[in-house]
């Protein structure tokens, strides 16, 4: 009988050996991965944060000249007088305040209505044509927003809105002043209101996306036990998207005050303070579009104040958002 040769075994401890040492070279390694993909995502935080205060320090530091001279003052001086370097941001924002807040109010409501349609109560088969064509709307440019102010809804809104509008609330004690004067279809309505066409797709786009991730088992159940629509929408939606829908205003809100071309269009673009809503005027970037390019020293660095100025503006603005979703979840919890 042939003898066979007996192969070697491995003994078990070390194996055990073995074993252990992969997986702390395993461990080892996947810690690695972990801390430098911790190092680059922070690396891209901060850079966002550098980014921002690389902007805010740029600003301040162009600014400062126009700053020193007139002070806290320079935010309610109404001149501008380019020849005297006399300088105020007053009617810039004024322009910038009131024509976002118009643009506010007219889009919102219709915001909130579409997003409650397409989520709500629209045919299946429609839901998609229209949704892509209110994204289509948000990717229009600004400049061709504008352009339609101007030559398209100006001519329209000089004929037909603005002596409707005179002819009904101007004529009411309370609104004579804000529907008074020339008829010429420009203003810080007509901006407002261009405004609003612009803002409305992006708000209308974010309101959709957050009620579309409410569970669908709320809404049956609240539909199951026979509330209506509107029930549904107020009591079930709303609560559960409520931070989404004020970040969708929000960002509205942050473009129409940002906003540069298509206000410069038909806000008329004068350094003028009137009680009209009809009268002409201007805000911060419309300002900053027109003069800019032909600006000396000093009123260059007036105009770095009122970018400042904005930036300030719309820091403030995202803050009460901000601090309005923490109390609004403070209070939530109180109740609870």
């Amino acid at each position: 009988m042939a003898l066979t040769e007996s192969t070697p075994m491995s003994h078990p401890a070390e194996t055990q050996t073995l074993s252990a040492a992969a997986r702390s070279a395993v461990a080892q390694r996947q810690q690695l991965q972990d801390k430098l993909f911790h190092a680059l995502t922070l690396g891209f935080s901060l850079l966002v944060l550098v980014a921002l205060m690389g902007i805010l320090v740029s600003l301040v530091v162009n600014a400062w000249p126009s700053l020193q001279k007139f002070g806290v003052g320079f935010i309610w001086r109404v001149e501008w007088d380019i020849i005297n370097q006399e300088f105020g941001a007053a009617i810039a924002i004024f322009g910038t305040v009131v024509s976002a807040s118009i643009a506010l109010v007219i889009a919102v409501p219709l915001s909130f209505g579409i997003a409650v349609f397409l989520t709500e109560t629209c045919p299946v088969s429609l839901r998609r044509p229209l949704g892509t064509a209110i994204e289509l709307l948000a990717a229009v440019p600004s400049i061709i927003y504008g352009m339609f102010g101007l030559f398209v809804f100006a001519p329209l809104f000089a004929e037909y809105g603005q002596p409707a509008l005179q002819s009904t609330l101007g004529q009411m004690p309370i609104f004579s002043q804000l529907f008074g004067g020339a008829m010429n279809g420009i203003g810080i309505l007509a901006a407002g209101i261009v405004l609003a066409f612009m803002i409305l797709p992006f708000i209308a786009a974010v309101m959709r996306d957050v009620f579309e991730i409410v569970p669908p088992v709320l809404r049956e159940s609240a539909y199951g036990i026979g509330c209506t629509t509107w029930e549904v929408v107020r009591n079930i939606v709303l609560p559960y998207t409520q931070k989404g829908v004020i970040g969708g205003v929000m960002l509205g809100l942050g473009r129409a005050l940002g906003e540069t071309m298509a206000v410069t269009f038909v806000i008329g673009n004068s350094q003028r303070l009137g009680a009209s809503l009809f009268s002409p005027g201007t805000s911060i970037a419309s300002t900053l579009a027109n003069e800019f390019g032909e600006a000396d020293d000093f009123h260059l660095s007036t105009l770095f104040a009122l970018g400042f100025l904005l930036f300030v503006i719309t820091f403030v603005v995202l803050s009460l958002a901000k601090w309005m979703m923490v109390r609004t979840e403070k209070s939530k919890g109180a109740k609870t």
